[in-house]
């Protein structure tokens, strides 16, 4: 498999692959993180033009997207009931999902941006064990408690190398 950078041409997948995941999260006890319509087309669109967006492919075929940004994250700046390992320099990770058909995707999007800085920020709904327990397995510790452009709460995490 390779990653790569999702492009305008990609849209038709990728919207597939996030219908795909709401529905996973749906039956598997999350049906709120990302609700019937998040992540938006916009914001999706706004990965792609900025060149944060990226694809997991294999054989020309998408199996797995997600967003991965340098730099200072708005909702990241205020954490409560705890604080980030450090404030050094960062990369945030966003929106990953999968058409189900590969394993260990999750790992393989985390090796990647662990490639590109030494910090990374991740978080996750209170309802998504499944991304907690991998995120633990890969040695990210809890951090806190942020709130996402919503409002909403979600569990932060911060690996730092």
């Amino acid at each position: 498999m390779r990653i790569r950078q999702t492009t305008p041409e990609d849209m038709p997948t990728v919207l597939d692959i996030y219908a795909y995941a709401r529905e996973q999260m749906k039956s598997n006890g999350n049906p709120t993180q990302w609700g019937n319509n998040r992540p938006s087309v916009r914001v999706i669109q706004q990965d792609i033009k900025q060149k944060v967006g990226y694809a997991i492919e294999e054989n020309n075929q998408i199996h797995a997207v997600f967003s991965f940004i340098l730099g200072e994250d708005s909702t990241y700046q205020n954490i409560e009931a705890g604080s980030w390992l450090n404030d050094e320099p960062y990369g945030t990770l966003h929106r990953v999902a999968s058409d189900g058909s590969k394993r260990g995707v999750l790992k393989e999007i985390l090796n990647f941006c662990e490639s590109k800085i030494n910090n990374i920020r991740v978080d996750t709904h209170e309802n998504n064990i499944v991304v907690q327990k991998i995120l633990k397995q890969c040695g990210y510790i809890y951090c806190g408690v942020i709130y996402v452009d919503d409002g909403t709460p979600r569990l932060a995490y911060h690996k730092s190398l």
